[in-house]
């Protein structure tokens, strides 16, 4: 079943709005990562944090207070307006919330721990559930008082690209008539130094398939759609035509080394929106910038694909968002598709330029490639996370 993507609101690196986020996202914008003390011990490393002051909680949901709820928090506000609306059309018990996080609260709760190691008590903020994975369904849950199915997904960095196929899933099976479906991560030590210690953390910007490349950087962001059966009738609609998964279980951290299991997801994703390689006009690659990664991708992508498919990573601008990255990348692909797109600007491929020799050619664009002028056009976005697990969706104009 084709969903819609009605409505979208998101916080990350690139701005606090849609607007601010687009403006930077297709200038090829790198500022929003900055080297940051603090993080890991003797190491000064880029991050990519959402600029300024985030907003704070109500009053009343100050017990749920943690910076993965506050950066959530902001991203729904921008669609509140909609969300309002499925609720006076469909009901609260008619609309669901699917999120996907890897972090949720654990950065307040190691702050609680490390207080209470100091001073054997925890401070008066500390409340267990913060860093429940559950967490940030619940805060939304809870402040829009909607009680249909409401759950998070955490399957590492293809969190929120499941937490879409989940949306659409509930939408199929008639148990729900709209959800708020994306995912949230919020920078903290645990998990950049976890990937420090995975020696796959880089000093410098991240460099996609460059033959410099070295390791990725973290980044935090919130990312919230609403989906629906209906297209919205007050404008050109995005659906989501396509999703593939696939688990190929190779390895804890390290990816199947020939893309076998990535392969599997863009065909499956394919398969399911009934499309041809040929009808893909841009790919949203995953691109960490990690050596087996890019490698990895590289070859499944090129298999699939050949080397003329429009492709960039837009990691260099973001960071790697973590649990919150497959949607937020689906954002860009989102955006991409936009009214407010007309010329049919697509996120550039910023790197050194060094190809890798021993990697197959991709088509990484620069600022002026352009979409079709006309025509249905559909876009790829790539999801891969420990474990061997691998998401593909595919965007599109409404059909």
């Amino acid at each position: 079943m084709t969903a819609f993507l009605n409505a979208l609101g998101l916080v990350c690196a690139l701005g606090r709005d849609q607007a601010e986020v687009t403006r930077h996202l297709f200038a090829g914008d790198c500022s929003g990562i900055r080297e940051e003390d603090g993080w890991v011990a003797d190491r000064r490393l880029p991050v990519a944090a959402v600029p300024g002051k985030l907003i704070d909680l109500p009053g009343a949901l100050h017990a749920q207070h943690s910076r993965n709820n506050q950066l959530l928090y902001e991203a729904c506000l921008q669609i509140a307006p909609q969300i309002e609306q499925a609720i006076a059309e469909h009901g609260r018990s008619r609309i669901g919330i699917v999120l996907g996080t890897s972090t949720s609260g654990i950065r307040e709760a190691s702050e609680g721990i490390a207080h209470y190691l100091r001073t054997q008590q925890f401070p008066p903020s500390y409340d267990y559930a913060q860093q429940e994975l559950s967490a940030p369904a619940n805060f939304l849950a809870g402040w829009l008082q909607l009680s249909g199915p409401a759950y998070v997904i955490s399957t590492a960095c293809t969190s929120s690209a499941r937490a879409l196929m989940s949306a659409r899933r509930l939408l199929d099976l008639g148990l729900c008539d709209a959800v708020v479906c994306g995912g949230v991560d919020s920078l903290c030590k645990l998990t950049i130094n976890g990937f420090s210690a995975l020696e796959a953390v880089s000093a410098q910007r991240c460099n996609p398939f460059s033959a410099n490349r070295n390791g990725i950087n973290i980044g935090e962001a919130a990312v919230l759609f609403l989906m629906t059966r209906e297209a919205n009738i007050e404008g050109a609609s995005i659906a989501l035509l396509g999703a593939g998964a696939s688990s190929d279980a190779h390895h804890i951290s390290a990816p199947e080394p020939a893309g076998k299991g990535a392969l599997q997801a863009m065909r499956k994703a394919l398969d399911n929106a009934r499309l041809q390689p040929g009808q893909i006009d841009y790919l949203n690659l995953h691109g960490t910038a990690t050596r087996h990664n890019d490698a990895m991708e590289s070859l499944a992508v090129h298999q699939l694909f050949g080397s003329q498919l429009a492709c960039s990573s837009s990691k260099p601008m973001t960071g790697h968002t973590l649990g919150a990255a497959g949607a937020l990348e689906a954002a860009f692909c989102w955006l991409s598709l936009a009214a407010d797109n007309p010329q049919g600007r697509l996120p550039p491929h910023v790197w050194d330029g060094a190809a890798d020799p021993e990697l197959p050619t991709l088509n990484l664009i620069d600022d002026r490639q352009r979409l079709p002028a006309s025509g249905p056009r559909r876009l790829m976005s790539n999801s891969f996370a420990f474990g061997g697990n691998n998401v593909s969706l595919i965007l599109g104009d409404s059909p």
